[in-house]
């Protein structure tokens, strides 16, 4: 085999009667390194994005919800003890979910109501780092007279109130009075505001304390359910599913990837489309490796017969030739590999893309490398480049040496 090598390479080195084979050599290699790098890229934007999305909305959500067919349920803390102890569990705690109203100075807009148990709800839920001109403490004191409340940044722009002033809830559960069901309300005042980046909950999203839910929601000591925070997020399905048969009816579960199924899909399948479109680069590449040998098999037709003469076998033949296109693809690779690296790197330490925070709610492109990915690039670019060389190998590997020579 070193004989083989060592020819492919002097091959590959070796000046050539036409410039031409030359040129078409480096593109070969550029067009295998522009596809590597383009792959590596791009996907690894896709998946900072993927990752940013991601944290954003566990930030708001946990891993995994516990709710009871019932209902709202009572004894949640004897449940959120049994969570704790299931294995891959590292916290759970308790909130309410109620649809209401706000309603300042005429501004009205509906939003969602959720009790928090500030005590837990750190250990859970990334809700403290979105809370800004403000702190999740202040929802457990009393402002003025008022509880305190923290509103999304965007529900709090569009019915103008800020913190430090004072806003009206109302919910349609209602409160019963001689004259029947009316709708209840509480007047509230703005602690902080928080921000998490995703217009969805930044519109929609208020937080009081659990206490006060229960209080203004007539729940007594009951909770519509528990969060869960598991210690790999990919596995919440299973714990999930342990949970559940521990606790056993009513309860049931629900995790990050059930709530959030369509956007889950929708980015997989993204990264699929992407990474087979821009395999097709990788393609051309190798539709240049095939062009540049079936050249050098012309070019050196003299030569494989004086090898085949001097009895030189024909896989002997075919190795040269594969050994040659497959090292063009690996110089192309690992250039390709080198640059995509290096450019991801530069987006990531010096952010020099920038991007329209107000539209997509960052302002500098995410980057974020895998190991998985950059192994598939480079397995796929290989394999393509190996492939490329099969035909015009065994093109040279069956010449006739006697043909070759008749007229020398």
């Amino acid at each position: 085999m070193v004989f083989e090598f060592f020819l492919g390479i002097r091959y590959l080195k070796a000046k050539r009667k036409q410039a031409f084979i030359s040129i078409i050599t480096v593109i070969s290699m550029a067009g295998v390194m522009m596809g590597v790098m383009s792959l590596i890229v791009v996907l690894s934007v896709m998946n900072g994005f993927r990752a940013d999305l991601m944290s954003k909305i566990l930030g708001v959500n946990s891993h995994l919800l516990v709710l009871s067919h019932e209902g709202a349920f009572s004894e949640y803390e004897k449940v959120a003890k049994k969570i704790e102890n299931t294995e891959g569990v590292i916290a759970a705690t308790p909130f309410i979910y109620s649809t209401v109203m706000i309603n300042n100075l005429g501004n009205v807009s509906g939003a969602v109501l959720r009790g928090l148990d500030t005590r837990t709800a750190g250990k859970v839920i990334g809700i403290e780092s979105m809370i800004k001109r403000g702190g999740l403490d202040s929802l457990n004191s009393v402002h003025k007279g008022l509880p305190g409340l923290i509103m999304g940044k965007e529900l709090s722009r569009r019915v103008g109130v800020f913190p430090g002033q004072e806003v009206t809830i109302v919910t349609p559960q209602g409160k019963v009075t001689p004259l029947g069901r009316v709708p209840n309300s509480r007047r509230y005042r703005m602690t902080a505001v928080f921000n998490s980046g995703m217009y969805e909950y930044d519109s929609s999203m208020l937080y009081v304390s659990l206490k006060e839910a229960q209080d203004f929601l007539g729940m007594g000591d009951k909770v519509s359910g528990l969060e869960v925070r598991v210690g790999e997020v990919q596995e919440s399905d299973t714990i999930g599913k342990s949970i559940q048969k521990k606790l056993g009816f009513p309860y049931w579960t629900k995790d990050w990837k059930e709530m959030n199924r369509s956007l889950v899909s929708a980015l997989k399948l993204e990264k699929i489309a992407m990474s087979v479109i821009l395999t097709m680069i990788v393609l051309v590449g190798a539709l240049n490796i095939i062009s540049t040998l079936v050249m050098v098999v012309m070019e050196k037709s003299r030569d494989v017969a004086i090898l085949r003469a001097m009895g030189a076998t024909a896989k002997s033949i075919m190795v040269v030739f594969i050994f040659q296109g497959v090292l063009v693809g690996l110089v192309g690779t690992l250039t390709g590999l080198v640059s995509g690296l290096g450019i991801c790197h530069l987006l990531a330490k010096y952010k020099f893309i920038k991007l329209p925070a107000d539209v997509y709610y960052i302002s500098t492109l995410p980057v974020r490398v895998e190991i998985s990915d950059v192994i598939f690039v480079i397995l796929a670019a290989v394999v393509i480049s190996f492939l490329a060389t099969i035909y015009p190998s065994w093109h040279a590997a069956r010449q006739n040496p006697v043909e070759a020579l008749r007229y020398e």
